[in-house]
């Protein structure tokens, strides 16, 4: 059973998204029987082509995402080559890890509270601008997709920093440095010419994988981005949504070529990559030894402190307005704390926040159980990663949600199987899956076997000693992986809202849903309690390993 184990877990992230892709590609050429229509036709392609906004939603989608990922790239490359090994890149690093859990949806409502025209740093100047009404001034939605790119690059920092320091070990960073400073390099200079090469060989999955997110995002698009038009991905869950059944059809050709744009520009970034290596090996042996070290050692610091800041101090946003009673402007602060917003949300929050915790539960744990046993089997057959396993553990990250889960809805309507609870969480297992695994393989790997062997050698069989040695050394990283489970499936809005048809409720879904309304203390308390519903799995896995180490302190290993 333990064979077949990394077939099975395949089988649950990649069959959703096959048959996500195949249920959007029959509609898209008008084959969709269960509405009345039997193709093949192009009317679909026909109705998408006719949309006006198909060439201005397709741009921002494309510029949104170059961008986002650009952007997060080039503040984490500086951050690391300027700062990596000081006391304030060790501050910066403790500042942007906890910010990884933090919803996108909640990380994109604090800033918008921060940044509004009638926002936290609007009030704050307003009395040197002399303002006595909030600006007109278009921020939050404008039609360059600006804010919605600040919004995505606060939060992919974080994710590409992690990403980064975990590859630094293995490109063996400290010695190469140590040789580039000898040879007279500066700081900056010296780490991209020698170690950024073999780091963004290891994180160049990652960087596909936020600028195919930044793409085709709806829950951060729907907050901050435009509305005339509305970002491509956004577009096709408002067709999804429309009374019409045609619409549905063109909502699968918006899929399509969501899928066919991301392709599109992942090549164009392949081919960027090809061409940076060919003229980097060129800069690098060129033999200059610094190109303006201290100015870009200088804008590194600046450049990942707004990204902190913005996520903490929209959070203190959130839980202001939550409690605030009258709050005017230019205020920077409400007149009163009063608890009216959450004694009248509470039941609503609390009916969210158990299908929150019953699906994130369940898929993190479904997930946790299937890594291990992957991990398992890797350690017991001697199946190392290859390269293609480790492309097919991060393929469903990379296609667009908006390719695939209009089909796998129009898949789960055709074998109605679209009800309930259980469809939501296995779309949400595609995607807790490869974070799961991917928190969790080194520290397994980084075991020391010999516990195994010595272990056998007393007679203890292999389940023995994976559940009464491996798993009991490694209870703090198997809780972080698990924590990390629950964050993702807590933060994931379109496969609950598509897969759920609307009939599944979480905190998450709930709040996007509220941002139309404009209500500041609703969405404050609902992206509050989001918040802390990704953040608190990480509080027990830190908690939970220090009170059985208590007095076990030579088990930590």
């Amino acid at each position: 059973m333990l064979r077949f184990l990394p077939v099975l877990t395949l089988g649950a992230m990649l069959g959703p998204v096959a048959a996500g892709l195949l249920g959007a590609l029959l509609p898209a050429f008008g084959h969709l029987p269960a509405a009345g229509f039997h193709g093949p036709s192009l009317t679909a392609v026909r109705q998408l082509l006719a949309w006006p906004g198909l060439a201005e939603a397709s741009r921002l989608s494309v510029t949104t995402g170059i961008m986002a990922t650009a952007g997060s790239l080039g503040i984490v490359t500086l951050i690391v080559a300027g700062w990596s090994g000081t006391r304030a890149f060790a501050w910066v690093e403790r500042a942007l890890s906890p910010l990884l859990s933090v919803p996108h949806a909640a990380a994109a409502f604090g800033l918008a509270f921060l940044v509004a025209p009638s926002g936290w740093l609007m009030r704050l100047v307003a009395p040197l601008a002399g303002w006595e009404r909030p600006p007109d001034l278009f921020i939050v939605g404008d039609p360059w997709g600006l804010t919605m790119t600040a919004g995505l690059i606060v939060k992919e920092v974080p994710f590409l920093l992690l990403m980064t320091l975990a590859a630094l070990p293995q490109a063996q960073g400290g010695a190469s440095m140590l040789v580039a400073r000898s040879l007279g390099y500066g700081r900056v200079t010296g780490w991209m010419k020698t170690v950024f090469p073999s780091v963004y060989a290891q994180i160049r999955l990652p960087v596909y994988v936020v600028l195919g997110y930044s793409m085709s995002v709806v829950d951060v698009a729907l907050i901050l981005g435009p509305t005339t038009p509305a970002t491509l991905s956004v577009q096709i869950v408002n067709w999804m949504g429309a009374p019409e059944l045609s619409a549905r059809l063109t909502a699968a050709a918006g899929a399509i070529w969501q899928a066919l744009l991301v392709a599109t520009v992942f090549l164009l970034w392949n081919a960027g990559e090809r061409i940076a290596a060919r003229q980097g090996r060129r800069w690098a042996e060129g033999g200059r030894r610094s190109h303006g070290d201290p100015l870009l050692r200088a804008a590194g610091l600046p450049l990942a402190a707004p990204s902190a800041a913005a996520v903490l101090l929209g959070l203190a946003l959130l839980a202001l307005w939550s409690l605030a009673g009258r709050w005017r402007w230019p205020d920077l602060a409400p007149a009163g704390v009063i608890m009216r917003t959450w004694s009248r949300h509470t039941p609503g929050i609390a009916e969210a926040a158990g299908d929150t915790f019953l699906i994130a539960g369940i898929a993190a744990s479904t997930a946790l159980v299937l890594t291990i046993g992957c991990l398992e089997a890797e350690h017991r057959f001697g199946r190392g990663m290859t390269r293609r396993a480790t492309l097919l553990l991060y393929l469903p990250l990379l296609v667009p949600q908006t390719a695939f889960l209009p089909g796998l809805q129009t898949f789960l309507l055709l074998i109605k199987a679209d009800t309930g609870r259980l469809p939501v969480i296995a779309a949400h297992l595609v995607f807790v899956v490869p974070y799961v695994f991917l928190s969790l393989g080194d520290p397994w790997r980084a075991w020391d076997r010999r516990n195994a062997i010595i272990a056998a050698g007393l007679g203890a069989s292999p389940l023995r000693v994976l559940l009464a040695v491996r798993l009991p050394m490694l209870l703090g990283p198997v809780l972080t992986a698990l924590a990390i489970g629950v964050a993702v499936s807590v933060g994931l809005y379109l496969p609950t809202l598509l897969i759920g048809g609307g009939r599944v409720a979480t905190l998450t879904t709930e709040a996007v849903a509220l941002s139309s309304g404009g209500d500041r203390r609703v969405i404050g308390a609902f992206a509050l309690a989001q918040t802390a519903a990704a953040l608190m799995p990480f509080a027990l896995a830190l908690g939970l390993p220090a009170l059985v180490y208590s007095n076990r302190r030579g088990l930590h290993g």
